[in-house]
């Protein structure tokens, strides 16, 4: 069988005849070398590029990196506050001033005493080598002038011939010198170190400052003698830096003592004078914590006159605040006006078309069901007309209920178990929504507040409606009872499971604004205490079951058995939550679900009769009893919480009609 030739190796493509690369060829002649040349060289330098590319991408990163770094830090440094930068610029300022004149002091000082020792040393050298004849003190034949009277101790001294070549040297040393024999042992001879150091003193008659090896510093003269050669003369320069060395001790011994005076008398009068602006940012805390949102306001608070001078500083910043403040209240008393108008006119106007509108639907009910017989167009035309009054009464109705509450109008309160509350308004729910699944979770004990009946039955019924309304059939409404409110949970941060996006409000006597709700990572606030019981409906099992309590048998259990957490302490809320599986609440229209008028699907809303106001509703009535509400939506669950204080917990045995009181429906 007859094989077919070896096909020869592929090389690089090469650039045919056209210019374009060609199928690879093998190599013929010159031109392929330096086709194959070329290649390499654009192979090496497309490495090079990638390289160089990927080396300043990871210089760019490092120094983003660094910089990030720099700004955190920045970021994260404690600022000082005007007191302490006052005091210690004072302090630093003293500290500068007390260094400049130390400097200057010692360096006055050591001139001086240099100058003194100078003079001495010219003095000494003069008697020794300018009297004449016999009162010529210098003998020609050693150095004991060294050890003459007058000198210092440790004198050093040397004599040189004509030819400037030292002859003999010596140094004085401490002992006493009562003859002639005592004076040579008053002279010590130098080392070879020593002698080497004198002698590099110039001969030209000035004074210079020499280091001796083992001796210090001396402050030396060499004086030329046409008769003898001459001397050198070197006084020690040690006592002179001794009392430079005690006069810089007490310099710093006396600034130290100073700045520390002058810190705690700056810290002590900066306090002083910073006295007005405190007051003045008391007053300004203090209009900060009044209840400015809601309610008449009565803004009586005012920098004092002492502190309002606008001859100074602090006197300044306190007018402006004054005259703030008195925009403000004249703001507020507008606002207030404004508002109490309003609320007058809608509470004149829903009392007003209560009338009108019961008269319209009973007039169409009555036509409607007269004996004379109407056409079918009539008669759809009077439903609508009944239709459409019952939908405006009870629109007119909502808004009368809201104008009361916003009048600040007070409640019916009194001792109210929200458990038969729950009962009764998931029993209507379920009439009227057949076709949803209505759930029920109560606890053991009663779950008494304090508070108005009724009201708390129109939240149910809202709550519950807004449900039934926005949520397509087959839905599973759940109605919940539990001990525990928003507040922060005993357990750890993995037994709450992050449900998304999340607002929550708090209204209270003295509080409002937005808090993250459940749904919130950092919020774990639906946790119930410890005595919290699991609730009766069993099959109720979900993924964010475990956020209400830890499992039984966790280690967290077994820690509050053992007394980690400390004692039991009684519950300070109970809470009522809805929750359902339907499609959610949509993100833009969450943080206004509890805005009047506000609506999720318009046209399910106005067919199923929903006015906008019943969300509102719960709202002013949950403010209204010191509570909080809040919501938690994510596609496939919805949880609406509303959290009551506590009046008075009933402790006693478990009645029939709560103990394992399971309610469970369907279509």
């Amino acid at each position: 069988m007859a094989h077919p030739p070896p096909r020869p190796p592929r090389g690089p493509d090469l650039p045919g005849p056209d210019g374009m690369p060609g199928a690879s060829q093998p190599p013929q002649g010159a031109g392929a070398a330096q086709g194959r040349a070329h290649a390499r060289r654009a192979q090496r330098a497309g490495r090079a590029q990638r390289a160089g590319n990927a080396q300043r991408a990871g210089a760019a990163q490092r120094a983003g990196r660094t910089q990030g770094a720099g700004r955190t830090q920045r970021a994260g440094r404690r600022p000082w506050s005007l007191r302490t930068r006052l005091v210690v610029s004072a302090v630093a300022l003293i500290a500068v001033v007390c260094a400049v004149i130390g400097s200057v002091t010692t360096l006055a000082l050591q001139s001086y005493l240099q100058g003194q020792v100078d003079d001495d040393l010219r003095a000494s050298v003069g008697r020794f080598l300018n009297k004449p004849g016999p009162e010529r003190e210098l003998p020609r034949n050693d150095v004991l002038f060294v050890a003459s009277p007058g000198q210092p101790i440790g004198t050093v001294g040397a004599r040189f011939g004509q030819d400037g070549e030292i002859s003999m040297s010596g140094k004085s040393n401490d002992s006493p010198m009562t003859d002639e024999v005592d004076a040579e042992s008053r002279v010590d001879p130098l080392t070879s170190g020593q002698q080497k150091a004198i002698a590099a003193v110039p001969l030209d008659g000035d004074v210079h400052t020499i280091d001796l090896p083992g001796l210090g510093g001396y402050r030396a003269v060499a004086q030329p003698d046409h008769r003898d050669g001459g001397i050198i003369l070197a006084f020690p320069l040690d006592q002179t830096q001794e009392t430079v060395n005690t006069l810089i001790l007490v310099e710093v011994c006396v600034a130290a003592a100073g700045l520390v005076a002058a810190g705690i008398a700056g810290a002590a009068m900066v306090g002083i004078s910073l006295r007005p602006l405190r007051r003045v940012a008391a007053t300004a805390t203090r209009v900060s914590e009044l209840p400015l949102h809601s309610g008449e306001v009565a803004l009586r608070e005012r920098v004092p006159a002492s502190e309002a001078d606008p001859r100074t500083e602090v006197g300044q910043v306190g007018a402006a605040l004054n005259r703030m403040l008195g925009h403000v209240e004249s703001a507020l008393a507008a606002r207030q006006e404004s508002e109490t108008r309003v609320r007058q006119f809608v509470a004149d106007a829903s009392h007003e078309l209560r009338t009108p509108l019961a008269s319209i639907r009973g007039y169409a009910e009555l036509t409607r069901r007269g004996r004379e017989e109407i056409g079918p167009d009539t008669r759809h035309a009077l439903g609508r007309v009944e239709s459409e009054a019952g939908r405006m009464t009870g629109l007119v109705e909502d808004l009368l209920l809201l104008a009361r509450l916003d009048a600040g109008r007070p409640l019916e309160c009194a001792e109210a178990d929200l458990s038969p509350l729950v009962v009764d308004a998931v029993s209507d729910a379920r009439a009227v929504g057949s076709d949803h699944e209505w759930r029920l979770e109560l606890p053991d004990e009663p779950a008494v507040v304090f508070g108005d009946d009724a009201r708390l039955r129109q939240v149910l019924v809202n709550l519950l409606g807004n449900a039934r309304t926005h949520t397509p059939a087959g839905t599973t409404v759940t109605a919940r009872v539990l001990w525990g409110g928003p507040r922060a949970s005993p357990y750890p941060s993995p037994y709450l499971a992050p449900y998304g996006l999340s607002y929550g409000m708090s209204y209270g006597a003295s509080s409002h604004g937005h808090r993250k709700g459940r749904g919130s990572p950092h919020a774990q606030t639906y946790a119930p205490p410890h005595h919290q019981t699991q609730p009766h409906d069993q099959t109720y099992a979900q993924p964010h079951a475990q956020t209400y309590a830890p499992p039984y048998g966790s280690p967290y259990a077994a820690a509050r058995a053992a007394g980690a957490f400390g004692p039991p302490q009684p519950p300070s809320y109970v809470s009522l939550e809805i929750e359902d599986d339907g499609p959610g609440i949509p993100p833009e229209l969450l943080p206004h679900v509890f805005e009047r008028f506000a609506r999720g699907d318009a046209s399910r809303s106005r067919a199923a009769g929903s006015t906008g106001l019943g969300l509102a509703i719960v709202h002013a009535v949950v403010a209204a009893h010191d509570g909080q509400v809040t919501v938690d939506s994510v596609p496939g669950r919805t949880v609406f919480g509303v959290h009551l204080p506590v009046h008075r917990v009933v402790h006693h045995g478990v009645t029939d009609s709560q103990a394992g009181h399971r309610l469970t429906t369907q279509p």
